[in-house]
């Protein structure tokens, strides 16, 4: 598994300690932007987390090829770990032992991962484990409506929304589910994993528009590679029970487009190319979308086998659907605030409730650097500068703001101070090592 370097100009990635620990905030200051190059994609957040959970439920050992972890991942591992996988890493990724029998009761921690708490959730349920939830950050306030209520329709008590821990007991029940598509896909992904599980058979209604359909597309596929299939029928998902995870002996987490599109963007802004490789142009992650949002800016994009790269053109503002690509938005929006005339991103109200409110903080800290934006109910309203000023912004606890103010520093006339750094941990630990191969200038202040 990479290690990040350690450099004097270096950010040396930070774990945040659990359970009410101190934590270390790293602030920085940027000088130099990027200046071009070649990076490689880091391993998908998004796919590690479908197949560590894929993996320890099956019926045989796996190996993960996933050369890169961060917070969030480490949280799945942990609380797979909690419900009995033996999982260990190793020089390019994971070894996991499935769990073969669940303990009674465990403690699981998820840290800040939403991913993680709205996943193992009904796995627990499903495993029948009497399991008290840890979380930290904004998660204990994220919502877990619907899925909470159906858990409970099912046959689990769990204690009140947004305690700490939250507990769970009881045994999943078969049946017929019912979820809203429009809240969060996690939701239907965590019932995907866990209905399998169960005795009898199940129907997952989902009912309403379903946002973010390419992520439920990439918990398919996951447990596809693991022999578990469950056809859709209409809004339907028709799921067997009795089914058996089976071991495909070996895995490999295919690069992360939600995190290299901060590379691409950094291209789209600068006077050099960027080329990111390792990038699967099939893949079901939807933020694949990046490559073509950036041509529509006006960016020049070049498509290789498994890289992409990208370099400035005239960029010229326009309107972006953000339903199925909220991860996108912080760092579009940057894009939006160089880019000539007027940008409109919408269906983005979900963004209220993720790390911070983003909708607010990538508000806040564009407009703190010198952008002309607004916040609307559901989304943005951006009219481009051909430069920004620059300043001090906050992180606000969230990786995508810090990362999406590192790649607009490149397009201020001041130094880009970022305070609480750290945040890049959660989904990419060796952000600012990348940043500093592209020609980046990274200090820390003391």
């Amino acid at each position: 598994m990479r290690k990040t370097a350690i450099e004097a100009n270096c950010v040396r990635p930070i774990s945040k300690l659990p359970h009410g620990d101190m934590e270390v905030s790293l602030n920085i200051i940027i000088k130099d932007p990027v200046l071009g190059g070649t990076v490689k994609a880091i391993a998908s957040k998004s796919q590690a987390h479908r197949l560590l959970i894929s993996s320890a439920l099956s019926d045989s050992p796996v190996e993960l090829i996933c050369t890169e972890s961060s917070e969030d991942i480490e949280a799945t591992a942990r609380c797979l770990k909690g419900l009995g996988a033996h999982i260990v890493k190793t020089d390019v990724g994971f070894h996991i032992t499935p769990i073969s029998t669940a303990p009674r009761s465990a403690s699981l921690d998820c840290g800040e991962s939403g991913s993680t708490l709205r996943f193992m959730l009904p796995i627990a349920c499903a495993l029948g484990v009497n399991a008290a939830f840890y979380s930290s950050g904004r998660l204990p306030q994220r919502p877990l409506s619907p899925l909470y209520e159906e858990l409970i329709a099912h046959g689990c008590s769990l204690s009140e929304q947004g305690t700490v821990p939250l507990r769970c007991a009881g045994q999943l029940k078969h049946g017929r589910y019912t979820i809203s598509g429009g809240i969060s896909s996690q939701f239907i992904s965590g019932l995907l994993f866990a209905l399998p599980l169960l005795s009898g058979d199940s129907v997952l209604e989902v009912t309403g528009h379903i946002e973010s359909r390419s992520y439920i597309d990439l918990t398919l596929s996951a447990l596809s590679k693991f022999n578990i299939n469950i056809p859709e029928q209409n809004s339907s998902f028709l799921i067997d029970g009795n089914q058996k995870y089976i071991s495909p002996e070996k895995a490999v987490v295919e690069g992360d487009w939600s995190n290299a599109a901060f590379w691409l963007c950094a291209g789209a802004i600068s006077h050099k190319p960027v080329t990111c490789t390792g990038l699967n142009h099939d893949s079901r992650q939807g933020d694949r979308a990046i490559s073509e949002l950036l041509r529509e800016f006006g960016a020049n994009v070049e498509i290789d086998e498994d890289s992409i790269t990208v370099c400035c053109g005239s960029l010229t503002g326009m309107e972006i659907d953000a339903r199925h690509i909220p991860d996108l938005v912080p760092v579009l929006a940057a894009v939006a605030s160089v880019s000539k005339g007027r940008t409109l991103i919408k269906n983005a109200g979900r963004l209220r409730f993720k790390e911070s409110d983003r909708l607010k903080t990538v508000e806040e800290t564009l407009k703190t650097l010198g952008a002309d934006i607004r916040q609307t109910d559901d989304g943005l309203i951006i009219s481009g500068k051909e430069r920004l000023r620059g300043g001090r912004i906050s992180s606000f606890g969230d990786h995508r703001i810090a990362m999406s103010a590192a790649i607009i520093a490149g397009r201020c006339l001041e130094p880009v101070i970022i305070t609480g750094a750290e945040a890049v941990n959660k989904s990419y630990p060796s952000f600012f090592d990348d940043y500093i191969s592209l020609g980046g200038s990274v200090q820390m202040l003391q």
